[in-house]
């Protein structure tokens, strides 16, 4: 129970990450009220799309299986610790994935540190600045109707959720997505925490190999580790400060592009 609500304090400090300068306002305008409405198109979208997921024993779920589809990239992040290879999913989250794949082409993320780091919950990085209050996305200061300038806007899917090895994107709240993100490490069982009316039962299977499942729904999931996850376990072990930055630098020297997609919004 201690353990448990450790964790969940955890969550709620941990991927309060500020994707963009706190200083940064965005006034009311019109834009609101179609944002509306595709909000409650992308809500019912997914309700469909839940439904199907729990009751359809077909239905398939991209990060249970090692392949790449033809539709889904693939990255190797090099670290200063070794190499995790990825897949992503631009079908189910466009936006992170194109944001993602952008900033690690044009070397944004080269030198940066994983700046907080739980083991049994998660590493975190993607912050230029290494403290967790910077980072932007690629449409910030470029297209407002993605980027107002407090981050995009969260990507829901039925078929994707943060088991062990799903990247992620950190957050500072509902669409403040910028360039931060993390993978989810936890290695226990979880599926004892989960609404068995809410997950499709190959997803729970999943979830007993561990991972978050407190963070579904809040968080964007973008991407699956498919190889590595031993590094991303010995960067989780690794010894931290009482703020979870690793008193030895880890850092990304490098994210390689395995195999690129036309990513459709």
């Amino acid at each position: 129970m201690k353990k448990r609500l450790l964790l969940a304090l955890a969550t709620s400090l941990i991927l309060t990450a500020c994707t963009t300068n706190s200083t940064t306002t965005t006034s009311s305008t019109p834009s609101s009220a179609p944002a509306a409405s595709s909000d409650t198109t992308a809500t019912s979208q997914y309700a469909k799309d839940l439904a199907y997921a729990i009751n359809n024993p077909d239905a398939t779920f991209p990060q249970l299986t090692t392949e790449i589809a033809d539709t889904e990239a693939a990255v190797l992040i090099k670290t200063s610790e070794g190499d995790i290879k990825l897949k992503l999913f631009p079908e189910q989250a466009p936006l992170a994935v194109e944001n993602f794949l952008t900033h690690a082409k044009e070397g944004y993320y080269n030198g940066v540190i994983f700046h907080r780091v739980i083991n049994g919950f998660m590493i975190q990085g993607g912050d230029p600045q290494g403290n967790g209050t910077g980072g932007e996305s690629i449409w910030a200061g470029k297209d407002k109707n993605i980027d107002k300038g407090n981050g995009f806007m969260n990507e829901q899917s039925a078929f994707l959720y943060n088991i062990r090895g799903a990247l992620s994107m950190a957050n500072a709240g509902p669409n403040t997505n910028g360039s931060q993100f993390f993978i989810n490490q936890n290695p226990k069982d979880t599926s004892g925490q989960l609404d068995a009316s809410k997950y499709p039962t190959k997803i729970k299977e999943a979830y007993k190999k561990g991972g978050n499942p407190n963070l579904d729904g809040g968080y964007t999931v973008f991407g699956q580790v498919i190889e590595g996850m031993e590094i991303v376990d010995k960067i989780a072990a690794t010894e931290t400060d009482s703020k979870d930055k690793p008193k030895t630098d880890i850092k990304i020297e490098a994210i390689d592009i395995i195999k690129d997609v036309d990513v459709k919004k």
